[in-house]
């Protein structure tokens, strides 16, 4: 057997800092002394959405403003926010002597606030807007008899197709006024799912100025961020240009990015940058490894190749890797004009390439085939096996290279079993573990044969487990026939099940686009009660929030945690 090569861990701080800036400086639309003014991207929340994440706007402009000005504790007065997904013109102070007349002019609405929104199905013209507004059960403001009053002055700016483009000049400053009041009327802001808007990249809601007297020598200023070019080109049909998207894509992610800064025992450097059509780019994601990406083109991305890797170079990565994907491929005959293993741009990554995730090492292979060794979609799910398996006994089912095992370990499991049909995935999750400090033991068992016969074999013979992971492929040949992934699961669950110790957790997950979550839920139920034991609970998994979805699409991945009595 050849020995596997020493896991690298290259990143480089000043490229990741690069990609992921705490604040471009493109960005601010006017600064003086005492005041300055962000056009903020969207997806950028302007308060603390995460505690310790660090990514609202307030805390990054500070950041800057320490870096660029030598100040250990700059000054940032906040009196204005917008919503995560509203991108625009955001105002701070940088001095406390400018407060008290900024924060008299906001009591007293006496800033100009101009917004744009794209919005379909208008029919009308120039009008106001009035309406009273009071939260709702869901987290929305809707109209009402009751409420605070809110007043919105309207004007279509322009049209194209069903869009339409309009003016908002806000009288009131209420929370979701625009979005509230639009919807009301029949039509939604485009990307506002929230309020039944058509699904969309991301929100077409912009503050396009603020227009106030100078809080400290009382001039008129007026402080304007131009309409973003997504704007048109979502009016007219058009795909933005990938390298805009990707811009967008990297804000969203800006907490994880800077997770590949932090001392290692809890950085993150591998995680998704880009999520299909989610982000803006219908048919491929993107992937990050450390400094590497990894591009999927799907069959419906035809032409995006080239313009996808030269943003990529551009953002600042070291070199990109393709792997194609399309529905019909014979993966052994074109392997490799489907994942080539040199990039197609820049240089090459490690051969065997260490990143971390929640500070837990895993080794990838960039070039190596379809798969890299590290599913990026269950990063959550390992956080959460990890957190479940001190002093149990864990069995992780395809264990593939054995992420799941390397979660349980981290987190003091006593006893794992990891079972794959191939030796080489096994090889790979030995060498996983080897980073841990903990390797093939009687403890940390690996076991290759057909995860169903094995599974069969175990629960003839009584074996438990206080942790089960489950994640099987869609499609799967072994002797006892061919698996497919649907009502088959009943039957595969009631076998996990089986070997599930009284109190044991089950975690299931699988990447059938085809299954709903509900019909997943469904088949999970009765496997368990085809075992004879009712869960006491099962909770569906969210996707991590680097896999966005569409309003009204399945996540690609589903989860349940099941626990048994």
């Amino acid at each position: 057997m050849v020995p596997e090569p020493t896991p690298a861990e290259p990143l480089d701080r000043d490229l990741r800092e690069a990609v992921f800036s705490m604040l471009d400086p493109r960005w601010i639309v006017h600064e003086d002394a005492d005041l300055i003014a962000i056009d903020k991207p969207p997806f950028v929340p302007t308060q603390e959405a995460r505690e310790g994440d660090a990514d609202d706007l307030p805390a990054r402009v500070r950041g800057f403003l320490a870096r660029r000005d030598g100040s250990r504790a700059p000054y940032v007065g906040v009196h204005q926010r917008l919503d995560r997904d509203t991108s625009g013109v955001v105002l701070y102070t940088k001095r406390p002597e400018a407060n008290a007349r900024l924060a008299a002019q906001m009591e007293a609405r006496a800033v100009e606030k101009v917004y744009v929104a794209v919005v379909d199905t208008w029919r009308g013209g120039r009008t106001t807007l009035r309406h009273r507004l009071a939260p709702g059960s869901d987290g929305t403001m809707r109209v009402g008899a009751q409420g605070k009053p809110a007043v919105t002055h309207v004007r279509p700016l322009a049209r194209s197709g069903r869009h339409t483009l309009l003016e908002l000049r806000i009288e009131t400053g209420r929370t979701h006024q625009i979005r509230a009041q639009l919807a009301h009327t029949g039509a939604p802001v485009c990307g506002d799912v929230l309020y039944g808007g058509s699904p969309a990249p991301r929100l077409f809601l912009h503050a396009l100025s603020l227009t106030l007297d100078h809080p400290v020598d009382g001039r008129r200023l007026a402080c304007t961020a131009p309409v973003p070019a997504a704007f048109d080109a979502w009016m007219k049909g058009r795909r933005e240009p990938l390298a805009q998207s990707l811009a967008a894509a990297v804000q969203r992610r800006f907490a994880l990015g800077c997770a590949g800064l932090r001392p290692a025992q809890d950085a993150t450097t591998a995680f998704r940058l880009v999520h299909g059509e989610a982000d803006g780019w219908p048919g491929a994601a993107v992937d990050l490894y450390a400094d590497w990406a990894v591009l999927h083109l799907y069959d419906d991305a035809p032409g995006l190749e080239e313009e996808a890797a030269d943003a990529l170079v551009a953002c600042g990565l070291t070199g990109v890797y393709v792997k194609r994907r399309p529905r019909q491929a014979n993966v052994v005959t074109e392997h490799a004009a489907l994942a080539p293993a040199e990039p197609i741009r820049g240089r090459p990554a490690p051969t065997s390439l260490l990143v971390r995730e929640h500070g837990l090492p895993f080794a990838v292979r960039l070039g190596d085939g379809l798969s890299t060794g590290l599913f990026l979609d269950q990063r959550d799910n390992r956080r959460r096996v990890r957190q479940r398996s001190g002093g149990a006994s864990v069995l992780n089912l395809f264990s593939y290279t054995c992420g799941f095992t390397v979660a349980a370990v981290a987190g003091g499991a006593a006893r794992t079993v990891s079972v794959d049909a191939s030796g080489a995935a096994l090889d790979r999750g030995r060498l996983n573990l080897d980073g841990l400090g903990a390797g093939t033991t009687e403890a940390h068992r690996f076991v290759r044969a057909d995860a169903f016969e094995w599974l069969a074999r175990a629960g003839r013979r009584g074996e438990t487990f206080d942790v089960v992971c489950c994640d099987p492929p869609t499609y799967a040949t072994g002797s006892q026939g061919r698996w497919t992934s649907g009502a088959a699961w009943a039957s595969l669950t009631a076998m996990c099940v089986k070997v599930l110790a009284p109190g044991g957790t089950l975690l299931v997950t699988s990447n059938d686009r085809r299954m709903t979550r509900a019909a997943f839920r469904a088949f999970v139920r009765r496997g368990a009660a085809d075992a004879g034991r009712a869960w006491t609970s099962l909770k569906d998994l969210p996707m991590p929030p680097d896999f966005p979805s569409l309003s009204g699409q399945e996540p690609h991945t589903k989860g349940l945690l099941g626990c048994a009595p």
